[in-house]
């Protein structure tokens, strides 16, 4: 049976609320993939649940937008031959997903001017630049 899932200190999904289907893998493999479940479809219902705040779960929800049908967050993995290891790769893509969508919003970046000093420091150094390429040239007394 699957145990909890820790996303962070503070938020950890129980067992319970995730949802596992198990089907056949496409692609490569031959006989082996057209014999066994190894593909996993991991499923959250991330609006329904319990386990998340409720100012966490908005936050969540807002983030996660796009990804999200009727508020549950599918994640389908198929990229090993085994079903453990297709389980552990979901959970693993579920907890980061949780985990940014979780994150606090980065601060507001509040507009700045250059100080006057640096203006002037700015054409000056342009200005001797410009000398230094106009000494280069060959005057056109030679």
């Amino acid at each position: 049976m699957a145990e909890d899932l820790t996303v962070t200190r503070t938020l950890v999904i129980p067992a319970s609320e995730l949802r596992e289907r198990f089907s056949r893998s496409s692609g490569p493999g031959g006989q082996h993939v057209n014999t066994t479940d190894s593909r996993v479809e991991l499923s959250f219902d991330l609006a329904a649940s319990r386990a998340v705040p409720e100012w966490l779960r908005t936050r969540m929800l807002e983030h996660l937008g796009s990804r999200l049908v009727d508020g549950v967050l599918t994640i389908a993995a198929s990229e090993h031959r085994a079903q453990g290891q297709n389980r552990a790769a979901a959970r693993e893509r579920l907890v980061s997903l949780l985990r940014e969508a979780a994150a606090p919003p980065p601060p507001v970046r509040r507009a700045t001017k250059p100080s006057r000093g640096a203006k002037e420091r700015r054409l000056a150094a342009k200005k001797r630049r410009g000398v230094t390429k106009r000494n280069r040239r060959a005057s056109p007394d030679d």
